[in-house]
């Protein structure tokens, strides 16, 4: 997976829940050279997102202490961030509850539990879609 430049893509993937990680890693695998940072709260990619310097976002809906929807409002007032794609992941598909996410400015709302070509075709899109891909720093691989 690239975005047509050779730029190695960089996802932010915010997910409390280890299992859904670990296949969303697996599943990103499948597509080869992808750079990952999963975090598993909100409040740590907060932290984190302006330094890693995503591409696209993977963000989960219903977390612990933050949850989607608030976590988005602030990627948005983060300037190295404000304009990256976000993928809502969540168990809750009631076309109101998509309707909202989608109405925040989300790119698109996946379904969990997903299918990985689902989900990689998506993060294609957003890919395609993406702004031009700025000056990175070094990969992080964990928050």
């Amino acid at each position: 997976m690239n975005d047509n430049t050779g730029h190695i893509p960089r996802i932010l993937h915010v997910e409390d829940d280890q299992d859904t990680r670990e296949i969303t890693a697996i599943a990103l695998e499948l597509t080869g050279a992808v750079t990952l940072l999963q975090c598993t709260s909100g409040e740590e990619a907060i932290e984190k997102a302006a330094a890693f310097g995503p591409d696209v976002i993977l963000l989960d809906v219903m977390m612990q202490t933050m949850h989607g929807p608030e976590v988005f409002a602030a990627f948005r007032q983060i300037p190295e961030v404000s304009d990256v794609p976000v993928i809502f992941m969540t168990g809750r598909v009631q076309q109101n509850e998509v309707n909202e996410l989608m109405s925040l400015g989300a790119l698109s709302v996946i379904a969990k539990p997903f299918e990985p070509l689902e989900l990689l075709g998506t993060i294609e899109s957003a890919l395609r879609r993406a702004p031009a891909a700025k000056e990175r720093v070094p990969a992080v691989s964990a928050c």
